[in-house]
């Protein structure tokens, strides 16, 4: 037990030099802290965001649209950096008023319907294009449960285990064994399913792939937080046979790339304006030698 026994007072104050690597950024209120008029592109879909594993799951999302055919899904991604506090401009907050990415705009609607929550984003683009979402109610309720697993889970391993594993500024064995055991319990619940099932849901490709595949199948493939080989992510067998699969997928694969500033130059593509993008202008083209 360590020495270092913390009792927490009757009311909690603020200190800013707590926090770890995003102690600039985190703030116990909500609100706009500048005033920052969002840029408007020419698509349907304006898309405000990063490519953390919740931005990924809107581009994907998109590239599986346009994929498909539905010319309507296009959309205009704007580079959103949390580092620097982008997510507390005026503009941003009025769509999402918990400042998160990502952020999206319809202006197919009118007036033009704001979302937030990337969750709610695929609910909305699949209802929209009735696509990636089954019609029968057993597939569609079936596909909602782990949609909505995803959301419910994520954060034991993103506020939890990421935090405490990759970001915290020192190393505590309690929260990391606490979070590990708990992530591993997940990995587990997606292996038992994927046993049985091409996909989450079943055989077919859904808003759920979509929403899991940016944080677990990361995750098992060593994409997020470098925690594979601790949470040993090779006895995940049937999850790693399902990430290959999903990652193979050519919308995937734009999708990641989108709102992106770290990693290999070529696989970045800060914003997004129209599909030749990926090829004419991701950072190697536009910055060469440099990248993000």
């Amino acid at each position: 037990m360590s020495d270092n026994i913390y009792t927490p007072p009757k009311v909690w104050t603020w200190d800013k030099a707590n926090g770890g690597a995003f102690a600039n950024i985190n703030r116990p209120v909500a609100g706009a802290t500048h005033d920052k008029t969002l840029p408007i592109g020419k698509h349907p879909f304006q898309l405000y965001s990063l490519a953390t594993p919740n931005g990924v799951k809107v581009t994907v999302m998109l590239e599986e649209l346009l994929e498909l055919g539905f010319v309507d899904a296009e959309y205009d991604a704007w580079l959103i950096n949390i580092g620097e506090g982008d997510q507390f401009g005026s503009g941003f907050v009025e769509i999402n008023p918990n400042s998160k990415i990502p952020a999206l705009l319809d202006h197919s609607a009118q007036p033009p319907q704001r979302l937030f929550e990337s969750g709610s984003m695929l609910l909305y683009l699949a209802e929209k294009f009735g696509a990636l979402l089954p019609e029968d109610a057993a597939g569609r309720t079936e596909t909602l449960n782990w949609l909505f697993w995803q959301m419910a889970s994520t954060p034991m391993l993103g506020g939890g285990f990421g935090h405490f594993y990759a970001y915290a500024p020192e190393k505590y064995e309690y929260p990391i064994d606490r979070y590990a055991m708990e992530v591993k319990r997940q990995l587990d619940v997606l292996d038992k399913q994927l046993a049985h099932n091409r996909y989450i849901a079943g055989d077919t490709y859904t808003i759920a792939d979509i929403a899991i595949w940016p944080w677990y199948g990361a995750l098992v493939n060593n994409l997020v937080y470098e925690a594979a080989e601790f949470l040993d992510a090779q006895s995940y067998i049937h999850v790693l046979r399902w990430a290959a699969e999903v990652a193979k997928r050519p919308a995937v694969q734009r999708g990641r790339m989108v709102n992106k500033v770290t990693g290999e130059p070529h696989k970045q593509l800060r914003e997004r304006h129209h599909a030749s993008d990926f090829e004419l202008r991701t950072e190697d083209k536009t910055n060469p030698g440099g990248g993000a």
